[in-house]
């Protein structure tokens, strides 16, 4: 009679648990693979160089953080990394993770990869978790019901920048982008914010990449004279917006531009999903733990892969599943929230699996401020403020 009672007073999902654990049961596998493309472009600072273990460290320690859990619900997370070479196939590599067990995929690749990744696995049950690529197509276009994104939009970045600049009253804008075409969609996304929260872009300019080193290169002496030239008898403006993801040029901007302004986007005032600086609503003891175990700080892709795993870890202990089908439902469901050291509790978009996030908008050394700004609002949720909303989505989830 006694077990009877003492069995039903323990219930829900911790209780079959701690039944399990002491019945012997062996624990729970959930398999995730983190697949990784390599960053082979030569960055302006050494400081931004990528890391060997970038994105695949977050993970780690999100796994780490859910098998904490997992002592008492029984669970254990396995994480396999899988490098894709720069002209490897995604597709391939995602049928191979498939053929082993692994349906929780966490990736790290180009818009295009990613993609050929989703589409391969659609059809052996995969769930992909995006948690590097910015493009706006994945969340529109060609958004996926397979496929969740940690990773902001390009949208998100400049939603969450330009409500800072137009806080501080700095609306009048100069546009300088680089020649690749990703600078251009970053560009892109500058325009409509500047659109929708009432800034004006007074010029555009574009930054000609003519090849060769970026450090080797671009010396002290060059940039110094380049980058007034590049500047100079600008309208007036406020503020110098760098659309340079490319890397070739945002960083060398602040200090030298032909008038005395400040910078933001690709240089000086970054906006951003996480930051090694970053350490308010505890985020230091993250930092923390991350350096002690990688000895190296803890960068955005890491951040984006921590939260992936940590998605997949929540959904997991609720369910009480390893099944990816009711992962989905769960994590597209009312009772999925996410606690991630930014100050609120993060959520998924129900029409692209976009997930809510602050932006950080940092210099390098400090956070200057995090969007939403006061005074933004929205009927459902302020985060909502940055990036495309539900009545201006082309996403059909397929």
């Amino acid at each position: 009679m006694k077990h009877k009672i003492w069995r039903a007073a323990l219930g829900g999902l911790f209780g079959a648990a701690l039944l399990a654990n002491a019945a012997g049961a062996e624990p729970l596998a959930v398999k995730v693979g983190v697949m990784r493309a390599p960053h082979t472009r030569e960055t302006i600072s050494i400081l931004d160089t990528p890391a060997p273990d970038d994105t695949l460290a977050g993970a780690l320690l999100g796994a780490e953080d859910n098998n904490t859990t997992g002592k008492f619900t029984n669970q254990s997370f396995d994480v396999r990394d899988v490098k894709i070479a720069a002209d490897g196939d995604a597709a391939k590599a995602a049928a191979d993770l498939a053929a082993q067990g692994v349906k929780l995929v966490i990736a790290d690749l180009p818009a295009d990869k990613f993609l050929a990744a989703v589409d391969a696995g659609k059809a052996a049950g995969m769930i992909f978790f995006n948690a590097s690529a910015t493009d706006e197509s994945l969340r529109e276009e060609n958004c996926r019901a397979n496929a969740f994104h940690t990773a902001p939009s390009r949208a998100m970045l400049a939603d969450g920048l330009a409500q800072y600049l137009v806080w501080k009253q700095w609306k009048k804008w100069l546009l300088i982008k680089g020649s690749h075409p990703e600078d251009e969609l970053l560009a892109q996304a500058y325009r409509e914010s500047a659109r929708k929260f009432g800034a004006k872009i007074v010029e555009e300019r574009t930054y000609t990449d003519t090849g060769g080193g970026r450090r080797s290169d671009s010396g002290s002496i060059q940039t110094q004279r380049q980058m007034p030239v590049l500047t100079q008898q600008a309208p007036s403006y406020d503020v110098l917006i760098a659309a340079d993801e490319s890397d070739v040029f945002g960083l060398y901007l602040p200090y030298r531009t032909w008038d005395a302004r400040p910078v933001a986007g690709s240089g000086g005032l970054v906006p951003t999903s996480w930051d090694p600086a970053h350490e308010q609503w505890g985020a230091l003891q993250l930092q923390n733990r991350f350096m002690k175990s990688f000895n190296r700080t803890m960068r955005a892709r890491d951040a984006q892969a921590w939260t992936a795993m940590r998605m997949i870890g929540e959904a997991a202990t609720r369910t009480a599943s390893a099944d990816p089908q009711k992962i989905a439902a769960f994590l597209t469901g009312p009772d999925f929230a996410l606690a991630a050291f930014k100050g609120e509790r993060l959520t998924l978009r129900s029409w692209n699996h976009q997930l809510r996030q602050p932006i950080l908008l940092s210099d390098g050394r400090t956070i200057v401020s995090v969007s939403p700004q006061e005074g933004f609002l929205h009927q459902t949720s302020a985060l909502d403020t940055l990036g495309k909303d539900k009545p201006e989505t082309k996403c059909v989830l397929k």
